[in-house]
């Protein structure tokens, strides 16, 4: 009884521990994500110019802070003389859209078969097993330069591609908590009074795998966003006259030692948000862990 009478404490200071740092992981992810998203709403509005306008007589001009810079473009120009910081700013609103479209996509397709999957099992269990293990055996990367080399550029066509390589690890840990759950005597319980399969995956047994969810969408959202920078990177992304970060890092490759800023500004943006959503994330994993309540 002694014993135990001073787990139960250490166990509670574990989870206020768990709690509190839970916390402070979704303060510094909305702290770094809510502005982004501020900054691409109202981008018309921010953006001191037109980020693809060319101004050749301006170009690799420093930021205003530095030697030759001037208030008129804070964050300097590029290899064209379009300003860097409107090109920052319009090219959050990429990376969100593009983000946001595939991590919902993906998750509406992962999430319902790995519910299905692990509930019903069998035949159709089989299939989905099999076909993720197909698909899995393909780099993602190499796939999507193909597949986006066939298929051309654009939004749609970046979404489409990040959406089929993205639904299976949704599909795999849905399916695998579905399987768990829908084993327990609260589901058989539910079933004994009377309740159908559609009542009890959306009622029992999806709430139960909400944290799971979250975290997966937190980190796919970031790695659609890394993804999308990489292709455009490539030159295999969205349409070269639409300001993208990826394509931004992939314009500033000749100028690195000549101009610093040009790189500098989108790979920051590029981190912040990567790093606010996991953290984000994370930080709700813990204060919705069933296991912590």
């Amino acid at each position: 009884m002694a014993d135990l009478a001073i787990r139960m404490p250490a166990a509670a200071t574990r989870t206020r521990r768990v709690r509190r740092a839970g916390r402070l992981q979704i303060t510094v992810g909305l702290v770094l994500v809510v502005p982004i998203v501020l900054v691409a709403v109202f981008a018309p509005l921010l953006a001191p110019h037109d980020p693809n306008a060319i101004d050749l007589a301006h170009r690799l001009a420093p930021p205003a802070w530095v030697g030759t810079g001037t208030s008129d473009h804070v964050l300097g120009t590029d290899h064209l003389g379009r300003d860097v910081l409107s090109r920052v700013i319009y090219g959050a609103r990429i990376s969100l859209i593009v983000g946001g479209l595939a991590v919902l996509g993906a998750g509406l397709i992962g999430v319902t078969i790995g519910l299905l999957a692990g509930y019903f099992r069998g035949v159709f269990d089989a299939i989905v097993t099999m076909i993720a293990e197909i698909q899995q055996s393909f780099p993602f990367l190499a796939l999507a330069i193909v597949v986006v080399a066939a298929i051309g550029r654009g939004v749609g066509n970046i979404v489409a591609v990040l959406i089929v390589g993205g639904w299976i690890l949704f599909a795999r840990v849905v399916r695998g908590e579905a399987m768990s759950i829908a084993q327990r005597q609260f589901v058989d319980g539910a079933r004994a009074l009377g309740a159908g399969h559609t009542r009890i995956l959306l009622r029992h047994i999806l709430p139960n795998v909400r944290s799971s969810i979250i975290v997966i969408t937190t980190f796919n959202f970031a790695w659609f966003i890394i993804a999308e920078a990489s292709l455009s990177f490539l030159g295999l992304g969205v349409d070269p006259n639409t300001p993208s970060w990826g394509q931004m890092l992939s314009d500033s490759r000749n100028y690195l030692a000549l101009a610093w800023w040009f790189p500098a500004f989108p790979g920051i943006a590029l981190v912040a948000l990567v790093l606010g959503a996991n953290m984000l994330g994370d930080g709700l994993q813990d204060r919705w862990d069933p296991y912590l309540k």
